[in-house]
């Protein structure tokens, strides 16, 4: 298993650069082609006494038009003489940017997306929310943080739970995983429950190895909250990159996610991979 085509999205005036250099690094080491994608919904036109906002609404979609223009001359500046073949794609859309995104990503394997952490959470026009893509997709999702430019992959750990999403994700990082060499597979569990998650991770750690993964199983019993002290536990590690499923489900046309998942789309000190 590889990847052979990578999706990579662009934030409109947003910091780009490590989103770019890992599509590349990632680009070369697969000898992937890349895409990239940017998209932004329109201002809705309003209507007061039989009149819109015309102007505006025309403003907004020359505004639109150039910083995505600025977005694809990014793409191209940093990966057109870089990887073997790339592709740009964008739309100014009334669909909401995870749906059009997840769209899209049918031409890929995987997808690298920035974190932003400056976003406003009602800022959905030009903003990806990102629990909402991981969980269309139905590709695995990269999300760098700002300021890491490059894919260090000294410290990998696979967030375990004995559930549907984590054996998704461990099958879809497997390149990355395989490219890295060694894996930690990590459970947190209840404090009393830890012989059983033992057997668990060891079983992860023995399917790894018949893909030539080396391993080292680990599991931690806590009394206090499982998701603040994996993310603990990932930091004091120097966790580079976490592996990991995205539990959540739809409810009244919102994302609900489990402590994990939230946890890591918060936070900002390391590359996560979702699958859901």
């Amino acid at each position: 298993m590889t990847y052979k085509t990578i999706l990579v999205h662009l934030d409109l005036n947003g910091d780009n650069a490590g989103v770019l250099s890992i599509a590349g690094q990632l680009a070369e080491r697969f000898d992937a082609r890349v895409i990239g994608i940017a998209a932004a919904q329109p201002v809705q036109p309003l209507y007061e006494e039989g009149y819109t906002m015309m102007d505006v609404v025309a403003e907004d979609r020359s505004e639109l038009a150039r910083e995505l223009l600025e977005c694809r001359d990014q793409f191209n500046g940093a990966l057109e003489n870089r990887v073997r073949q790339t592709e740009w794609r964008s739309a100014i859309t009334f669909q909401t940017l995870s749906e059009y995104i997840a769209d899209e990503a049918r031409c890929a394997d995987l997808i690298i997306t920035g974190k932003d952490i400056g976003a406003s959470l009602f800022d959905n026009n030009r903003r990806v929310n990102i629990g909402d893509l991981a969980i269309r997709a139905g590709r695995p999702v990269l999300i760098v943080p700002q300021g890491i430019t490059k894919l260090a992959m000294r410290h990998v750990f696979l967030a375990w739970k004995d559930a549907r999403e984590a054996r998704r994700v461990a099958a879809d990082a497997l390149p990355l995983l395989e490219a890295a060499g060694h894996v930690t597979v990590l459970e947190v569990t209840n404090e009393g429950a830890t012989a059983l998650a033992d057997k668990r991770v060891a079983d992860v750690a023995t399917w790894l190895k018949e893909h030539k993964i080396s391993s080292t199983p680990l599991v931690v019993g806590t009394s206090s909250q499982h998701a603040g002290y994996l993310h603990a536990e990932l930091l004091n590690h120097k966790c580079d990159l976490l592996v990991a499923g995205a539990y959540g489900h739809n409810r009244l046309g919102e994302w609900f996610f489990g402590g994990v998942t939230r946890d890591v789309l918060l936070d900002p000190d390391f590359c996560v991979l979702l699958s859901h």
